[in-house]
């Protein structure tokens, strides 16, 4: 199986201060069964929802979501956790365990609370 991961981001081009968006496509050859799944997030001081797609395939396990103010789409990858799922990328942490999530920028202090955040879940 073939699983294409697509994210956005900015290419400087070395021309007299000339730039261009670019869409980098990430493709990973996986065996067996994998699975993408998209879910969206209420996180508090956030009007929109955090979208977050995630790929799950053995040994592989990401998140794609836009943690900062900028919406810039960041690839994510999943570290040990004591409990629930955490993922990494940059100076962000994701965390969720069932349907509650965290975001946290760890650039912002030890004392710094994380955002909080829940699944929304759109089943009447």
């Amino acid at each position: 199986m073939r699983a294409t991961l697509i994210a956005l981001g900015l290419v400087v081009l070395p021309a007299a201060s000339m730039a261009a968006e670019a869409d980098i496509r990430v493709t990973l050859d996986i065996p067996g069964d994998a699975q993408i799944e998209t879910h969206r997030y209420k996180c508090e001081g956030r009007d929109a929802p955090l979208v977050v797609r995630y790929m799950n395939a053995e040994p592989n396990y990401l998140a794609l979501l836009a943690p900062g103010a900028d919406e810039r789409q960041m690839i994510f990858s999943n570290v040990i956790a004591a409990s629930g799922a955490r993922y990494t990328a940059g100076q962000y942490v994701w965390w969720t365990k069932g349907a509650d999530a965290t975001l946290q920028d760890i650039t912002d202090g030890p004392d710094a609370q994380p955002l909080a955040c829940r699944e929304i879940n759109d089943t009447p």
